[in-house]
């Protein structure tokens, strides 16, 4: 009896369609870092690409890794509101003023991916843990005036931490066809560690980044 329950299981294991798919990545991400105390910023626009291998076992699940160059970062807000005597009106000031922090990342998501739908056509998420490594940053600003009523300290500190490490999630679409599988996805990534240190007598009591991305991908299935 034991022994015909494990014949059993063994056929249904080897039975599996298993699936390797190789190939590249490519896109553009969305950054900020949430800072504390607050620091204002749009999302900073930067690039992302890399390599890919997914594992798919069965029809709808499996495991994904990537190998990908990141830029992340912020890009400060400089916003100012003025009123009017006459009619108490408030508009909007926006001066010329720009500082933007890029920060270079090589990263490794290691994802769970759960597809879903036709031979042709598949929706699929991806979810899992991330890690990186700061390898170099950079800064664009223009501000040589003094900025009173601003938290400015960030401007003269390069990153204390290199290590990151999150939690990424993505929603998407596959195409596949005679000549590879092409994947459009968007994704966000929520780092849970932080850039700066973070002690009672550091000027910042958070400092962690917040990406969104959107990408696309070419995978070739070797089965």
């Amino acid at each position: 009896m034991f022994l015909g329950t494990l014949f059993t299981k063994a056929q249904i294991v080897q039975t599996l369609p298993y699936e390797y798919a190789f190939g590249l990545s490519g896109g553009t991400t969305f950054s900020t870092v949430s800072f504390s105390p607050i620091v204002l910023q749009n999302k900073l626009m930067g690039l992302t690409f890399g390599l890919t291998g997914r594992l798919t076992m069965g029809e709808h699940v499996g495991l994904q890794v990537e190998l990908n160059f990141t830029q992340q970062g912020w890009s400060e807000k400089f916003e100012t509101e003025e009123s009017t005597e006459e009619d108490e009106a408030t508009t909007t000031v926006t001066p010329n003023y720009k500082y933007n922090r890029t920060m270079n990342y090589v990263q490794l998501p290691f994802y769970t991916h759960i597809q879903f739908g036709g031979e042709k056509v598949k929706a699929f998420i991806n979810a899992g843990p991330q890690i990186g490594y700061l390898i170099g940053e950079s800064t664009r600003e223009n501000l040589n005036e003094a900025q009173p009523g601003r938290v400015t300290i960030q401007h003269g500190m390069a990153a204390q931490k290199k290590f990151e490490w999150g939690i990424s999630v993505g929603l998407g679409v596959e195409i596949r066809s005679n000549i590879g599988y092409f994947i459009l996805e968007g994704r966000y990534l929520y780092s849970l560690g932080d850039i700066y240190n973070t002690r009672r007598e550091d000027p910042f009591s958070k400092a962690s980044g917040q990406t969104i991305i959107a990408k696309l991908s070419y995978l070739i299935p070797v089965r």
